[in-house]
């Protein structure tokens, strides 16, 4: 699709100087955590990097009023700049996580204290993160130049890894019909479109810089400039999930210092020490990992149903999506992640999913 096609429009009631009323409807934790103040005090400030206003971290919630979250940063500087509003709004979202606090990371796969006790009913495990390159605006605020010089550098990277990291690139703007086919057939390949982050300008300049990288295997995998810059992701069928985070540990250890040695920076990806991994939307912030199965559960699908069987999961620190994902129904399989992100570290959260599936494997064999 062309590119003007996911340019950014604004809410009407943004525009103007007046604090922008905030429907009955909207239920997003910026529309809770934004006053009047706020809005006075930093209406017409831009951050320096990617000239990110508080309009345009907003726009999201105002033009999507069932958006969670409600908004997006533009660069580095949107977390300190507009802190008013993401500090309350990253606290909510986060059960507490204070602007007194310090991440932790720890990307060591050999700390999982346990495994799934039940694996015949798991179909495949995946684990991935986000990450944004050092010394680049988000792509909130990012220009097709910047979206462009992201994938060449990260094409010199690619060339660097090894083993069974080593792979292909596989540029959106120049797929031959074959390619596109086999990127579908592996469900590899991603799509712009999604409400909430068109509105922030998540899409701008499509297909220009985007891309998909994987291994000759096909477990291991970067997406270039769909969302985040990179997403890094390692995934196989079944439930083997010491051998999927190992993976990815490597992976991601392999992409940082690629990063580092073609940059020259000491610094390969955008973090501090109280938000850890800075990602354009706060949900991610922190490990940006993201921990989950395909798993089948007919007893509980059908006692429970989605929204039961989300809010038992919820409960122990995860959350559970339908077959095709997040705002779909279950029809054979359901996604169970980590909800957590921040605060904990990487290996936790495998953990906290692996315990939650076992769990609910407990319940499944209940029946």
């Amino acid at each position: 699709m062309a590119a003007e096609e996911y340019t950014v429009v604004m809410d009407p009631r943004l525009l103007g100087e007046e604090f922008p009323k905030i429907s009955p409807n909207n239920k997003s934790i910026m529309g809770q955590c934004l006053t009047e103040k706020i809005w006075k005090d930093l209406k017409d400030h831009k951050t320096k990097t990617g000239e990110w206003t508080l309009r345009k971290a907003i726009n999201t919630g105002f033009v999507n009023e069932d958006s969670l979250v409600g908004c997006h940063a533009g660069d580095l500087e949107s977390y300190t700049d507009f802190a008013a509003l993401f500090d309350p709004v990253i606290e909510k979202y986060h059960g507490g996580y204070g602007p007194d606090r310090k991440h932790v990371t720890d990307m060591d796969a050999g700390k999982l204290r346990g495994d799934f006790a039940e694996k015949s009913n798991i179909k495949s495990t995946r684990i991935r993160v986000a990450r944004n390159l050092f010394g680049f605006p988000l792509n909130t605020a990012g220009t097709k130049e910047s979206r462009l010089a992201i994938e060449d550098l990260m094409k010199r990277v690619f060339e660097t890894l090894t083993g069974d990291l080593a792979g292909t690139y596989y540029s959106l703007a120049s797929l031959t019909k074959e390619q596109r086919q086999q990127l579908v057939d592996d469900h590899f390949l991603f799509k712009p479109g999604d409400r909430f982050q068109v509105a922030s300008g998540y899409h701008a300049f499509w297909p220009a810089g985007r891309g998909i990288f994987h291994n000759k295997d096909k477990t291991f995998l970067l997406w270039l400039n769909e969302g985040d810059h990179i997403r890094i992701i390692s995934m196989q069928q079944g439930g083997d999930v010491k051998a999927v985070f190992e993976r990815l540990c490597r992976g991601v250890k392999a992409i940082e210092d690629g990063i580092k040695k073609i940059t020259g920076n000491s610094q390969a990806f955008l973090c501090t020490e109280h938000l850890g991994m800075i990602t354009c939307c706060p949900s991610n912030l922190g490990t940006g990992l993201r921990g989950s199965v395909h798993i089948v559960l007919p007893h509980l699908f059908k006692t429970m149903g989605l929204k039961k069987l989300d809010e038992l999961a919820r409960s122990l620190g995860c959350q559970v999506r339908g077959t095709h994902g997040e705002h779909t129904e279950i029809v054979d399989t359901c996604d169970i992640s980590n909800f957590h992100r921040i605060g904990r570290p990487e290996y936790e959260l495998v953990q906290n999913m692996i315990d939650t599936v076992n769990k609910l494997n407990e319940l499944e064999a209940k029946k």
